[in-house]
């Protein structure tokens, strides 16, 4: 559970925010009280689902499916073990043929690495089968995209566009399988990273530049994955990365709570508890709690950069952060025990 609400900062708000990002609905008999930051964060988070099962980006003034943000909705819920149904929801949105398929590739002219292994470690992690997913096996599909190099890459008429991350996730995903995430993909993500011990976003470019986010991403399958001495490497990069404010920074330089989520529970499972600390600390400092100048629909809520709650980016930093609030590596996300709660900030 996260720490007691330690110092608190006022949030700017965007004008016109109530309107845009929190389309909370009415209070209902699952929406308990919590006090607790993980709690709050994650029934904040389910309460923003459109029609209680998806995100959407609004673009030019469309709407537009958002499966990824779902699916890290999906993942907060399972770190924090409550909104199990919106998480069924939620998952079965993205599995839904049209939205799929769309998302992760059809399959035959079109297979994206990252999408797919998403999709697969979402549906491992709420107890599925990600070998039957609406008739698509994701497992043989991510397995068909890595080379012999190891690394896994994306089958596109529109180029390759496989990041770290990506291999990373499909690690990640096919760890939980019987067979396990394959040696060389693991030797691969190793070996792609940069003199600086960190992992850069896209691997085998002229100049390896560390990315944090990246890097973060990367122990997380490292751990998963049992090489335990590489994750070790990337704390140099991490914390390098920290601020006094006890957020980390990204490679842009901006601190946040996203790069921070990412980082805290790696500290933790590596044994820098102190590290971890500070960084829980930083996020219960930014989530909007009681005393904030915001509506009482926000309450949970994490802004990216720590104070402004801005709709485009509020949504996904208050999903991660439920990772550094519970200290749970992507790896070892729970596969049981979720209530349908979807508790609300009482003050």
């Amino acid at each position: 559970m996260a720490f007691p609400h330690l110092i608190r900062r006022p949030l700017t708000l965007l004008c016109g925010l109530l309107t845009v990002l929190a389309v909370a609905s009415p209070v209902r008999a699952d929406d308990r009280p919590t006090t607790s930051n993980d709690e709050a964060a994650a029934g904040w988070l389910a309460r923003q689902l459109v029609d209680g099962e998806r995100f959407e980006t609004v673009r030019d003034g469309v709407a537009h499916p958002a499966p990824e943000l779902t699916l890290d909705a999906v993942l907060a819920f399972a770190a924090v073990d409550v909104a199990d149904t919106h998480a069924a929801r939620a998952l079965a949105w993205v599995s839904r043929p049209d939205v799929r398929d769309a998302y992760i590739g059809d399959g035959v002219g079109e297979s994206y690495v990252e999408p797919t292994a998403r999709l697969a470690l979402a549906v491992a992690v709420r107890g599925g089968d990600p070998t039957s997913v609406n008739g698509v096996d994701l497992i043989a599909r991510l397995r068909s995209l890595q080379t012999r190099s190891g690394r896994f890459v994306d089958r596109s008429a529109h180029g390759d566009r496989s990041t770290t991350v990506g291999q990373a996730f499909a690690i990640l995903a096919l760890q939980r399988t019987p067979a396990g995430a394959p040696a060389a993909a693991v030797d691969f993500l190793v070996t792609s990273r940069c003199a600086d011990l960190g992992y850069p976003l896209v691997p085998g470019q002229p100049t390896c530049r560390s990315d944090v986010d990246t890097t973060a991403t990367v122990a997380h399958a490292l751990l998963a994955a049992g090489r335990w001495n590489e994750p070790y490497a990337t704390l140099t990069v991490l914390l390098n990365a920290r601020t006094s404010s006890g957020g980390l920074r990204n490679s842009a330089g901006v601190t946040n709570a996203v790069t921070t989520a990412l980082a805290a529970p790696v500290f933790g499972h590596l044994g820098w508890s102190i590290e971890e600390t500070f960084t829980r600390m930083y996020l219960v400092r930014a989530q909007a709690t009681c005393g904030d100048p915001v509506p009482a629909a926000d309450l949970g809520a994490v802004p990216h950069d720590g104070v402004t709650l801005d709709p485009t980016t509020t949504r996904r930093a208050t999903a991660l952060s439920t990772l550094g609030f519970t200290s749970q590596l992507y790896g070892r996300l729970p596969l049981y025990g979720a209530t349908p709660d979807t508790p609300v900030f009482v003050c």
